[in-house]
């Protein structure tokens, strides 16, 4: 039987580059980047496993490396072995060439990583910067940086021609440009938040100029963010392929020493670390959920970036199985806790419980392989302490690992909504069914909620009630009587299944109207106010690639009423004094959820003073006449993910219980969710107030009305 390595080894190339050696440097105005010392270690760690866990032949693994030589300030290797920008930019072409259509493409870069002028200021402005990996010459006065317009070229090249294709970016932008840190012997940045203004050649060896402006034009189409493009501040959006980044674009890239007196980069060690463990079969995203874990639990600095195919399976072209899971940060035995990537923000309190799994669980119906159920104890903005509650099984606590999934088992009370069952008034007219029966058939079906919706008692408030009209179908009214419009498709009471999937649907709208309704409520928050919105319109006859020339709305309250297929762009600015992580959340008339910016990354970070522009096109679901679109935007001091509290469009059928058979990822979070046993969550509901220091939103609304005028 052939084993997934020898599957993997048959079309699988590798591009490996490590420098620790720069030349010396021939400039003047600048410093030379400072030497590393892991770069190299961390290429031929990286070498060395495609070579024995994977059996990738030599011939297949393309390398460039500058080692350090005691005594001397020259690397050790032969010139064509060095990364200059010319071996590096050969070797690409290289690797492009000998690789075909569905052929495994693995990119990995140890070295610093720098800003520099940009040689395209009409395309990125006048004081437009280019990200840059740093080739082992840059002294030279005729060196030249691998800049992120030829990067992003390169890449849509491979993608283009069919390539599954992984980066690992060990590196970071000049060490963070917002600040400094004291010792910057460690860090992967050429130089300490400078900008490299001196004249270099302006010609490219990866293509004519005309070819970079324009790729980099389609890949950044609505996005005048032209230095961050991405969260990891390295490229546009990837399309096709999975990118590995070794922080944010205002944090640091560190090496340390993890074993011995030997330094290795943090993402690099943590990453193959991984690898060993989990083997490449599971999803980046879960392998990136451990890095992130390992790398906070001693440096909250530095916060390895995911983007692009999140999902495939690392090194692979297969998709794994989405589970909404967050991942265990920190485990604490001593205190019986455990720290949660999750918090506030998701609209969790104390008293939320999740059930934790061995690290690398794809499937979370398997419910033997919980190790643990734990419970919020202190509540933060997006990392929270959990008690450890129960141990599963023959589990101990030492079975629980940095980067285990955990799911949420029960929502607190606060996402909990409460619904009245109500008897319509007699009338001379008998109803089509006994509508006393019908309602007795929901309550009876309510234990499907899981704790997420609860029946009223006695004289409570009800957020939503429920009812039988005199044709037989289930309403669902808001708390003054009105039906609640477009619940699709129309629930008949005689139908086998018509109170369960009632029970999914007050599930699905209690989570939405949650959602809708998250806000920081504490007034004194420092971030309070700190992010503006404002939706701004576009000429009636824009077109993209059209000069976006923002107009106001000049209508009453401020809520614009456009037609269908109308340009709009959503003004994000950042007032605070600090760096945020921005995510929009589309919520939408079909009663769905879905994370509508940025496109391929969980956040995107804005600099204090920075402001984003995301252009929108307006559209309506078919049989819709007018709807409300509302743009939920977040901002968070550390960055995290909402794809957990996306929802899918109600008018679809309702997903079963089979995790294996969901579509979205809403479907087999539910599954999973449906799965669990247990009774609803407690009421305890107190957050902790310094939680509200670290994130805010605002939103706002927009009315689509087909034949409606622009403005």
């Amino acid at each position: 039987m052939t084993d997934a390595s020898t599957l993997i080894a048959s079309n699988f190339h590798a591009l490996l580059i490590g420098i620790d050696c720069y030349l010396p440097n021939k400039l003047s105005g600048i410093a030379p980047p400072k030497t590393l010392q892991g770069c190299v270690r961390d290429i031929n760690h990286v070498e060395a496993f495609l070579k024995n866990a994977l059996k990738i032949p030599e011939s297949q693994i393309l390398k460039l490396t500058a080692s350090n030589a005691k005594g001397s300030k020259e690397p050790t290797e032969p010139q064509e072995q060095l990364p200059t920008y010319e071996n590096i930019v050969a070797k690409f072409n290289e690797l492009i060439e000998k690789a075909q259509p569905q052929d495994r493409v693995y990119i990995h870069y140890s070295g610093h990583g720098g800003r520099a002028t940009t040689i395209y200021p009409h395309i990125k402005g006048e004081n437009g910067v280019d990200e840059t990996l740093v080739p082992t010459d840059i002294g030279n006065l005729e060196g030249r940086y691998v800049r992120d317009i030829e990067l992003a070229f390169i890449l849509r090249k491979m993608v283009d021609k069919g390539l599954v294709v992984t980066v690992v970016l060990d590196s970071c932008h000049s060490g963070g440009a917002t600040r400094k840190i004291g010792d910057e012997s460690g860090i992967r940045g050429a130089q300490m938040g400078i900008i490299d203004t001196i004249p270099r050649p302006t010609d490219s060896l990866v293509a004519p100029a005309e070819q970079l402006i324009e790729t980099w034009k389609t890949l950044t189409e609505g996005n005048n963010n032209t230095r961050n493009i991405i969260s990891s501040g390295w490229l546009p959006e990837p399309k096709g392929y999975t990118l590995f980044a070794a922080c944010r674009d205002d944090e640091s890239a560190y090496e340390r020493i993890f074993e011995g007196n030997e330094k290795n980069g943090a993402l690099t060690y943590w990453l193959l670390d991984s690898l060993k463990k989990l083997r490449t079969e599971v999803s980046a995203k879960v392998i990136h959920d451990r890095i992130l874990a390992k790398i906070h639990s001693v440096e909250e600095r530095q916060t390895p970036m995911l983007q692009g195919d999140i999902e495939r399976s690392f090194f692979g072209s297969n998709f794994a199985v989405s589970q909404l899971t967050v991942p265990v940060m920190q485990v604490d035995g001593a205190k019986n806790w455990v720290q949660l990537h999750a918090g506030q923000v998701h609209g969790l309190s104390k008293g939320s419980e999740f059930a934790i799994y061995s690290l690398g669980t794809a499937d979370l119906t398997e419910v033997e392989k919980r190790l643990a159920l734990v419970k919020i104890t202190q509540l933060g903005a997006v990392n929270s302490w959990a008690t450890i509650t129960q141990l599963l099984g023959e589990s101990s606590i030492e079975d629980i690992e940095d980067g285990a999934p955990a799911l949420l088992l029960y929502p607190s009370v606060k996402l909990v909504r409460k619904v009245r069952l109500l008897l319509p008034e007699a009338t001379d007219k008998p109803p089509a069914v006994d509508q006393e029966v019908a309602l007795q058939a929901i309550e009876s079906s309510m234990p499907e909620s899981k704790g997420w919706v609860e029946l009223v008692s006695g004289d409570e408030v009800a957020d939503y009630l429920v009812s039988v009209n005199a044709a037989g179908e289930y309403e669902i009214l808001t708390q003054t009587g009105t039906p609640i419009a477009n619940l699709r498709p129309t629930l008949k009471a005689t139908d086998p299944n018509a109170a369960v999937n009632l029970v999914k649907r007050l599930v699905h709208l209690s989570k939405y109207h949650s959602t809708l309704d998250l806000e920081n409520q504490d007034s004194a928050s420092p971030l309070k106010g700190k992010i503006k919105v404002e939706l701004c319109a576009l000429p009636e006859d824009y077109e993209p690639g059209d000069k976006e020339e923002l107009l106001p709305f000049n209508t009453p309250g401020n809520i614009p009423t456009l037609d269908v297929d109308r340009f709009a762009v959503l003004r994000i600015r950042n007032e605070s004094f600090q760096t945020l992580n921005i995510a929009v959340l589309a919520i939408q008339p079909d009663w769905s959820i879905k994370k509508g910016y940025p496109s391929g990354a969980a956040f995107q970070p804005l600099d204090k003073g920075g402001e984003i522009k995301w252009r929108i096109k307006t559209s309506l679901p078919a049989g819709y006449e007018e709807g409300a679109d509302i743009l939920k935007v977040f901002a968070t001091v550390d960055g995290t993910s909402f794809d957990w509290l996306e929802l899918p469009v109600l008018d679809k059928p309702i997903a079963g219980k089979d995790a294996k058979k969901a579509t979205t990822n809403l479907g087999k979070f539910l599954a999973a969710f449906f799965a669990s046993d247990g009774a609803p969550p407690r009421k305890n509901v107190n957050s902790a107030a310094h939680a509200s220091e670290e994130w805010t939103t605002e939103q706002v609304k927009l009315i689509v009305k087909r034949g409606a005028s622009h403005l």
